[in-house]
């Protein structure tokens, strides 16, 4: 049997469709909430804009020329980068309806927007703008320009390779007319003593700014930076000497083993006073418990505010920060006297809303589930005093958008702002559906988010067949936010399993650290007990699994039926790592391999593992930082190691292309062709290893998993469907649909099939 397309998937568009908070601010006592749209006709993602004022809320669709906008401090200035046709680039300032001031920079190259390059501040008098976009290179003299190799930034961001602050000046028209050319200036910040790459710029004063520093590893690397929070970066002060905007002086203010971003200003009175940001160690795993260290501007000091928690306790369940990659643009709140950092943050397997006081780092858990619905939060925006804009869900309630303020008696009072208007039939299907989370306790603190039909539970008859989907990372979390290709499953009529296996974030740094040097065996054993747990209590039955899973979640579901091959009856995989000695020479991130699998150097300078300073456990108070580098100095990142025969046996042995010879449930492969986190090279192998065994028979003998069960199937069944120009989440539109309807499909096929 082959893959047979079945129609579109009306569930799956439906809720793709519903749009996504993705973006808020305030102007004033206006919130304005910006909302990502997939259009499915037109194969294209939208962006909207609602404006709540009062009881009234109105509708603006963006332009999709501007790439990126930002309100200035006073709230009566806009900033807007627009990217109009033929790649005509624009920087333009706004003072409500009028163009303050425009400057045409089509010269330089596309404007830089992602979490780990963008820029876009305002100074504090409001006549100033840094932005980031990629610097433009003068090759008229170099025949070999094009051709030569430079390093980029990994998946997503392979044009990402000499990102450069601009700072944007103009003088406002005594007239208040739009400035004239005369009173425009344009400089690149490249300062000359550092190789480091800077972006994530803001301005302290009108001489001061603080960003973030990309650096090289020794062999001359950029390591893939996306949702990468172990990176060589630091923490600068760029200091302008009076008129000479194009030479700053540099000096980093975090120590080198340390890897900090988001860099966040807070002022009171119009001065700046403390700078905070985020900080992980260097090397070991690519995420993992996050810190926040701050500045005292007026002393120099730096402070630990929030340690990392290597394992909640009885008194304290309080597992660590497990943030985003960037704090909000905006992330302070007044509270009384006191100031808070507000994030969101993954704790077990939901994300909460943290208050962190400034001062002591003391933490209060906003939106504690108690016994009400499984709600996931996200933060989108405070106005710097009292508001907040947050957005939640559960696993089967969408997205809905609310306002947070402290009433009178200081207590946190929600408003909800907007929610989605969902058809009937759209409606009446989600309130069929039950989530809870199960704790998994033969191997705590595993857990399990389950969505399962209230109707089929309740009814006689065989099981649903029941889809396990292990997340990727591994340093991820399945959490009880509202995903549409997961409850479009539960919708066609599976139960859905999502096991948070040990490496999974949010629950304590012990449990990140654990499964490093045991990929392949811990994950794929926490997967399993999870399902044997689910059919333990009666929810699904054997002979009625099915897996799936993307990157390292494919690495498991490939390890699950060739390791367990009885268990599953089919298996869906996006782009998974099936070859981990292959990948350690093809990816973005060689570092991955290394750190993940356990496999250390005999060199001391290899880059493998943060040092061991790095990972003791910290007490619970705010801790000065006393020992910085100099000014200037950068100690050399080291490099990786080579993948000796050795290395790669271990690799081998850890790594689901040595169980192939056991697969026998049928496998779809779903590729994206500019992928280079995990190349394609991985999924075409594997397609092409379980193709090259059909005709075999299975096993014989009964299986493993305790059913007693003989099962003998044909080997070599094996599709794989390859979408160019996706990169490693083939996210695109159609892309998207396509995937999850040949899943669909797939599961159609042969979920029943034994």
């Amino acid at each position: 049997m082959s893959l047979q397309y079945t129609g579109p998937s009306t569930f799956y568009t439906e809720l793709a469709e519903i749009p996504l908070p993705v973006s808020a601010d305030f102007v004033g006592d206006v919130a304005r909430v910006t909302y990502s749209v997939r259009d499915h006709d037109r194969n294209i993602k939208r962006y909207l804009t609602k404006t709540f004022e009062g009881h009234q809320c109105t509708t603006s669709h963006d332009s999709s020329e501007v790439k990126a906008f930002a309100t200035s401090p006073s709230k009566s200035r806009q900033a807007i980068l627009r990217e109009a046709a033929n790649n005509k680039r624009f920087v333009e300032i706004w003072a409500g309806t009028q163009l303050e001031a425009s400057l045409d920079v089509s010269n330089y190259q596309a404007f830089l927007t992602d979490e780990f390059l963008h820029s876009l501040s305002f100074s504090p008098n409001e006549t100033s703008l840094l932005y980031s976009a990629e610097a433009s290179i003068n090759a008229d003299c170099d025949p070999y320009f094009n051709f030569r190799y430079i390093p980029h930034f990994g998946d997503t961001a392979r044009a990402k390779k000499r990102p450069s602050v601009f700072l944007f000046r103009w003088t406002r028209s005594p007239a208040f007319t739009r400035a004239s050319k005369q009173n425009l200036t344009l400089v690149a910040l490249h300062p000359t003593k550092t190789p480091t790459l800077f972006a994530q710029a803001t301005f302290a004063t009108e001489d001061i700014v603080f960003a973030t520093g990309h650096e090289y590893t020794k062999d001359g690397r950029l390591l893939g930076a996306k949702g990468c929070f172990n990176r060589p970066m630091g923490i600068w002060q760029l200091t302008f000497p009076k008129g000479l905007y194009n030479s700053p002086s540099v000096s980093r203010l975090t120590p080198p083993e340390r890897s900090c971003r988001s860099p966040r200003v807070l002022f009171h009175d119009n001065q700046p006073i403390k700078l905070f940001w985020f900080s992980n160690p260097i090397g070991g795993p690519h995420a993992s418990c996050v810190s926040i260290e701050s500045r005292d501007l007026l002393t120099g000091i730096n402070t630990v505010v929030v340690h990392s928690v290597f394992e909640p306790t009885p008194s304290n369940d309080f597992p660590g920060l497990y943030t985003e990659y960037n704090m909000p643009a905006s992330p302070f709140l007044w509270r009384a006297d006191r100031v808070y950092i507000v994030l969101q943050s993954i704790w077990r397997s939901r994300t909460t809303i943290l208050f962190i006081d400034t001062q002591s780092g003391a933490i209060t858990d906003a939106t504690k589930s108690a016994d009400g619905p499984l709600y996931s939060w996200a933060v989108h925006a405070t106005d710097n005093k009292s508001r907040l804009i947050c957005s939640r869900s559960t696993p089967t309630t969408p997205w809905e958008v609310l306002l947070g303020s402290f009433g009178q008696n200081d207590t946190l009072e929600w408003k909800v702002l907007d929610k989605p208007t969902l058809p009937s039939m759209i409606k009446g299907a989600l309130d069929d559906l039950s989530p809870s989370i199960i704790p998994i306790t033969s191997r705590a603190p595993v857990e399990t988010i389950l969505i399962q039909s209230k109707k089929a539970a309740a009814g006689g008859g065989p099981k649903p067949v029941c889809v396990t989907i292990a997340h990727g990372g591994p340093h991820t979390t399945s959490t009880t936010a509202f995903v549409p290709a997961i409850v479009a499953l539960a919708l066609e009529g599976y139960t859905v399993n999502l096991p948070n296996y040990t490496g999974s974030m949010g629950f304590g740094q012990t449990y990140v650290q654990k499964l490093l040097g045991h990929c392949g065996s811990m994950d794929v054993e926490d997967v399993v007990e999870s399902v044997r747990e689910l059919i333990r209590r009666g929810v699904s039955e054997e002979g009625r699994q099915v897996v799936m899973g993307g990157s390292h979640g494919g690495f498991i579901a490939a390890h699950l039926i060739g390791q367990h091959p009885n268990l599953f009856n089919a298996a869906s995989m996006r782009n998974p790592v099936i070859s981990a000695g292959e990948l350690a020479i093809g990816t973005d991130i060689p570092d991955w391999v290394y750190s993940e699998f356990g496999v250390l150097s005999n060199d001391s300078d290899a880059y493998t593992s943060p040092s061991s300073d790095s990972l003791t456990s910290p007490t619970s108070t705010p801790t000065p930082l006393t020992s910085l580098p100099s000014q200037t100095m950068l100690l050399p990142i080291p490099t990786l190691p080579l993948v000796t025969p050795e290395i790669y046996r271990t690799l081998f042995t850890a790594s689901p292309i040595a169980h192939v010879d056991n697969i026998t449930a049928p496998v779809l492969i779903l590729i994206g062709e500019d992928d280079l986190r995990v190349v394609p090279g991985q999924g075409i192998g594997l397609y092409h290893a379980i193709k090259g065994r059909a005709g075999g028979g299975g096993d014989e003998t009964g299986n493993e998993d305790g059913t007693g069960m003989s099962k003998e199937r044909k080997k070599g069944i094996v599709e794989m469907l390859s979408f160019p120009g996706e990169s490693h989440a083939i996210d695109g539109v159609e892309a998207a649909r396509v995937s999850f309807e040949a899943t669909r499909d797939w599961f159609k096929l042969f979920a029943e099939s034994c």
